[in-house]
């Protein structure tokens, strides 16, 4: 019973010790005070590449050298440490990029924390450069907002969509209509039921309910959603984030005032 015992406390430390060793909460320390960040566990490589590069000391002694109000504040990037006044930074690092993540219950709201990324013409996948990362300052939005950018994204696919499944027989679907009512209506309802099936596929933007009552509450960024990753939030500390978003900034965003951090892994 007793090397059994023995053994059962020896399972318990090992455990206790892996879970302390991957823990996902961090401390990002500032002049202006700490702001406490949950990592997901759902965004793996973005997750374990975050905390690998802090408990290298990676992002420590680096600034929020990009801040706009009401968008993000963004920080980590090597070129940023001990940069002099004025020095246009934040150029990342093209070895430190992992595969998105994208996630459709982690999204943009304020406090969320994300990677960046470079464009899409040299970027194709989405791919995040992770030697930096950005935090949500956003904004609250309407429902009608919210409805907008809905529309914004969704109906240049309903469109691709006709275009590829409907405009092509439109001439022969006219002619059926009035020879062959019949089987006119059939493959007019043929094709809107591939259409309706194709656009159930795509990558359409849809706010749940959870969401709106997010974005219309707290804030955010849902312009956002589905372009870069998102893998983790503020859980305390927003006033500090507040306070960094609203500082004076240059002509690249870059606050007079400079705001180095420190990351660490709790």
């Amino acid at each position: 019973m007793s090397s059994v015992r023995n053994w059962v406390i020896f399972c318990l430390v090992f455990v206790c010790g892996m879970i302390s060793a991957q823990s996902k909460t961090v401390i990002i320390s500032t002049n202006l005070g700490d702001i406490k960040i949950m990592i997901y566990d759902d965004t793996p490589k973005h997750r374990d590449s975050f905390i690998k590069l802090a408990n290298q000391g990676h992002y420590d002694g680096t600034l929020f050298y990009r801040v706009v109000k009401n968008f993000v504040v963004q920080g980590g990037s090597s070129d940023s440490k001990n940069a002099p006044a004025g020095k246009h930074i934040g150029y990342g690092s093209s070895k430190l990029t992992i595969d998105s993540e994208f996630r459709k219950n982690r999204i943009h709201k304020k406090g969320a924390i994300c990677a960046p990324r470079q464009p899409e013409d040299i970027n194709h996948f989405k791919m995040s450069d992770i030697s930096q990362f950005y935090i949500v300052h956003g904004k609250v939005y309407s429902n009608e907002e919210l409805d907008i950018l809905e529309k914004a994204t969704n109906n240049p696919i309903k469109i691709k969509l006709k275009k590829e499944f409907y405009l092509p027989y439109k001439e022969e679907l006219q002619k059926l209509k009035t020879e062959n009512p019949k089987e006119f209506n059939r493959r007019l309802r043929e094709i809107k039921e591939k259409i309706a099936f194709e656009y159930s596929l795509s990558d359409k933007l849809e706010f749940t309910p959870e969401q709106r009552e997010i974005y219309t509450t707290k804030g955010g960024l849902p312009e956002l959603d589905g372009d870069y990753t998102v893998f983790g939030e503020v859980v305390s500390g927003l006033s500090v984030l507040n306070k960094i978003a609203a500082l004076e900034t240059d002509k690249n965003s870059r606050p007079y005032t400079d705001v180095k951090l420190v990351v660490r892994v709790l």
